[in-house]
């Protein structure tokens, strides 16, 4: 009993003195200080209990690598493509999109000719039925959104290639 009270008596004034050698921290705002006479001429409040922990994010810029373009780079390790093969790779790629941009409007005027400005011609039992026909219209205006959306996308695809070399 009485070692264990000898224990508490050696502790609790090294717990005490932890306690009070921790600086204290304002609040100013969404900034903190330990400056307590910038805490006071910006009239910041001293926070109690808990602890701040501030974690630095990297500035934008490069944050000190030496580059400060913003231009994307290829992760480490990865092989290097020289200009040539790169400039065949997009001639590639333009050529493709290309070729899916004419088979996009091919598609659309084709869906376009059907539609016949939202009164295509009824088929089968839609003389009958005349919500089926509805139906029918409105899933072509919804075809020919999506098929505009698409040729849409090739475009700023195609604007983000680099101009073409070859006449």
């Amino acid at each position: 009993m009485k070692t264990s009270s000898l224990v508490l008596l050696l502790i609790a004034p090294l717990t005490v003195l932890s306690v009070q050698a921790q600086e204290r921290v304002w609040r100013c705002g969404n900034e903190y200080t330990n400056n307590a006479a910038d805490a006071q001429k910006r009239g910041c409040k001293v926070m109690e209990r808990g602890n701040v922990t501030v974690v630095q994010t990297p500035r934008p810029g490069g944050g000190g690598s030496g580059a400060g373009g913003s231009a994307a780079r290829a992760p480490a390790g990865s092989p290097r493509v020289e200009g040539a093969d790169q400039r065949a790779r997009d001639g590639e790629a333009r050529s493709v999109l290309q070729a899916e941009l004419r088979k996009a409007e091919a598609r659309q005027a084709e869906l376009l000719k059907d539609y016949n400005n939202g009164e295509p011609e009824k088929q089968g039992g839609e003389a009958r039925n005349y919500q089926k026909y509805l139906d029918r219209v409105s899933e072509m205006k919804a075809e020919i959104a999506r098929n505009e959306s698409d040729i849409a996308g090739i475009r700023r695809e195609l604007g983000r290639l680099p101009p073409s070399t070859t006449p």
